[in-house]
């Protein structure tokens, strides 16, 4: 990196990507992530989403704050959306960089907000998102193109009764009364999807912009990447299929799990995919890998830019996801309200020229929140912030090896959901021991995790665990306090936690 020039920055979030798809894990194949995190880059192998949903995660990674402080809790483009935006005087990290001469460019996905865009956060759009523009927005009440997609929509397939298994296709998940819906195909088939076509989209536009940037190299930009995919439906172009052999893939390990001690919205929910066989559930988690190495292969071509243009070294370069996906796991796939860890971790690598390549240890595997890439990015680019206006924290000193930062980083982890379009208060504290889910809609959960890593056996129920619930609600009411959560109804009918937020005053009079 040139002295004293700032860096630039290249973001590349996609949509689902599920952390242990990305290095250092080696389930995926992955060459050009490989390739920098190799290549001086570090990962951070327990970098989790704070909710298991598009919209609250993308704006907590660009405010720095939880879904109870900026306001975003579901889909903000939904007809009956909790929020449309963000909360009044909420701001991102993106203006700050701007007004310290940054150039921000963005391309692709957006869902932070259904009345504001990109541009007004100090972002020049370069590819989608024109919905936003003139502050138009998705008005509040009904959307009309909710009740479109059934009354225009010849895609139903009428059972009147009969066995769905007797006229199913393969991939195929048929809801009587709602559209068909294929889990997985080939890109370009009869039901391949808009995703493929979207994101050669936003990465051709972010190619053009990025070659733009690198001819004005006294100019420190930063442009933002947002891909679609792995979103469901997992439908994927044949040269990426082709590189997966169906005999080579797994059922996970927790793909029996009857969830008989879980919510039975989890049970639900699983029954969505139970008309699945094991070789379409196998079927489905190859179309997802082989999705991840297409993704794979379009952030190669920003990174190929950087090297031909002579910014490669100039440039701080992150790959990460907005949440991940079930792929399997307990019988599930896409992601949502049942707090398990495969829908909240996400990859996160990043090269950092001078700074991660001269490290010797590549991976970090302490605990970082998608809140804590606000006021990291900020440091990374010399710009001063004020500390107390985040709820997330800088990660810099755990790249730079501050030992005394390591030593007294969080060994916490917190979630916020309220669920999506159906509803549902969750809140979770996950520990390297222990992760103890509050369901304000059902019973709770508790996980030993050194025991049982893929979360088989609640525990919740033991009368011996009961100190170990309480001490952990302490935690999760006391964040919940600080980030101004309101999920604390008194009322006899909705106070349904086993411990109460009043335990953490239980010492003041």
């Amino acid at each position: 990196m040139t002295e004293n020039k700032r860096p630039n920055v290249v973001i590349f979030m996609t949509d689902h990507y599920r952390g242990d798809m990305a290095p250092p894990y080696g389930r995926c194949l992955t060459p050009n992530i490989d390739s920098i995190y190799n290549d001086g880059g570090v990962a951070f192998t327990n970098c989790f989403a704070p909710s298991p949903h598009c919209c609250p995660s993308r704006a907590t990674f660009h405010t720095g704050l939880y879904p109870s402080e900026h306001g975003v809790w579901n889909n903000v483009n939904v007809g009956n959306t909790l929020s449309r935006g963000l909360n009044d005087g909420v701001s991102t990290w993106s203006v700050k960089l701007a007004e310290e001469g940054y150039k921000l460019y963005h391309s692709g996905k957006w869902h932070v907000s259904s009345e504001e865009g990109p541009e007004d956060f100090g972002w020049i759009n370069i590819c989608g998102n024109e919905k936003y523009s003139g502050k138009q927005g998705y008005r509040p009440g009904p959307n009309p193109y909710e009740w479109s997609r059934y009354v225009k929509n010849n895609c139903f397939t009428d059972l009147k009764g009969a066995d769905p298994q007797s006229v199913r296709k393969e991939g195929q998940l048929i809801r009587e009364g709602y559209p068909n819906f294929y889990l997985y195909g080939e890109a370009g088939s009869p039901f391949g999807n808009r995703q493929i076509e979207n994101d050669e989209k936003v990465v051709a536009a972010a190619e053009k912009q990025l070659r733009e940037c690198c001819q004005n190299p006294d100019q420190p930009f930063v442009l933002y990447c947002g891909c679609i995919g792995p979103h469901d439906p997992y439908f994927v172009p044949k040269r990426f299929l082709d590189m997966y052999d169906i005999n080579d893939i797994e059922l996970p390990k927790n793909f029996y799990d009857n969830m008989l001690d879980k919510p039975n919205l989890y049970r639900k929910t699983k029954e969505r995919f139970a008309q699945l066989t094991v070789e379409e559930y196998k079927e489905a988690i190859r179309h997802f890998m082989a999705y991840c190495t297409y993704e794979d292969w379009l952030f190669g071509r920003l990174v190929k830019i950087l090297k031909e243009e002579g910014q490669y070294d100039n440039t701080i370069i992150i790959f990460t996801s907005d949440h991940g996906d079930y792929c399997g796991e307990h019988g599930l796939f896409a992601k949502g309200l049942p707090c398990f860890r495969p829908a909240y971790h996400v990859p996160m690598v990043i090269r950092w020229p001078q700074v991660t390549t001269v490290r010797d240890e590549r991976n970090i595997d302490k605990y970082i929140s998608l809140a804590d890439f606000a006021p990291s990015i900020l440091e990374m680019c010399g710009v001063e912030y004020d500390k107390d206006s985040y709820s997330g924290k800088s990660f810099v000193p755990l790249i730079k090896g501050d030992s005394e930062a390591i030593a007294s980083w969080k060994d916490e982890m917190y979630t916020q959901s309220n669920g999506n379009e159906l509803y549902g208060i969750q809140r979770s504290i996950m520990t390297p021991k222990w992760k103890y889910v509050y369901n304000g809609f059902d019973y709770d959960e508790l996980y030993n995790l050194e025991e049982d890593p893929y979360e088989l056996v609640n525990v919740a129920n033991k009368p011996e665990n009961r100190p170990i619930i309480r001490e952990l609600a302490a935690k999760l009411w006391k964040f919940a306090y600080d980030r101004k959560d309101t999920c604390i109804n008194p009322y006899i009918m909705v106070s349904l936690a086993e411990f109460g937020p009043g335990i953490i005053f239980e010492n003041e009079k």
